[in-house]
């Protein structure tokens, strides 16, 4: 027998889906959805479904975007000389808080991790090799996570690249190993970005 009905138990296994989120803190969330006003528990549903429907990938860099190319690829005070290598969308605002990079950027959507059966096929590292190919792209800046995927990803990267004839560098120091540049602060950021080296 359930614990609840089924439309509530339904949404707590809906919940659960969600990162960082276990049995718990779904049953919170959902009794908390079902506490505050119809109006409000519906506007995070067309949230959800507006952000799901109007949302996709840039064609450029694949950054998430309501409009394509999106304003990083578009923006006219932006370098054309710079390409930022991250490995997801979100990362991108740690180094745009910096308000220092006026680079373009480009998102792989990961970093190599064979364990989970992501190799250099699954990431976008044959659109970035197209761009490079019009001669335009100085520095290519890689900026992925200072994991040990991340890592891996930048060497990677550094070895394919470098015989292009780009200048291929990577962040440097300030963001500590095993961290996400999601929970970078700024200045952290700014010195990462200003101690970036050559691979």
């Amino acid at each position: 027998m359930p614990d609840y009905a089924a439309p509530i138990e339904r949404l707590i296994e809906e919940l659960k889906h969600l990162p960082g989120i276990g049995q718990k803190t779904a049953q919170r969330l959902a009794f908390h959805l079902l506490k505050v006003a119809p109006e409000d528990a519906l506007a995070l549903a067309d949230a959800i479904r507006d952000a799901k429907e109007k949302i996709r990938q840039c064609s450029v860099c694949h950054n998430i975007t309501d409009a394509d190319p999106c304003l990083y690829c578009t923006g006219a005070n932006r370098s054309r000389k710079t390409i930022c290598v991250i490995e997801e969308p979100h990362n991108m605002l740690a180094i745009e808080r910096t308000r220092t990079y006026s680079g373009l950027y480009r998102v792989l959507g990961g970093a190599l991790s064979p364990l989970q059966g992501r190799g250099p096929e699954q990431l976008k590292i044959k659109s970035l090799i197209e761009r490079l190919k019009g001669g335009a792209v100085e520095e290519i800046i890689i900026a992925t996570n200072p994991t040990a995927e991340g890592e891996a990803t930048a060497v990677y990267l550094s070895k394919l690249l470098k015989p292009l004839g780009v200048r291929v560098t990577r962040i440097g120091v300030g963001i500590p190993v095993g961290a996400d540049l999601e929970y970078a602060d700024e200045v952290t950021m700014l010195k990462a970005m200003e101690g970036r080296r050559e691979l």
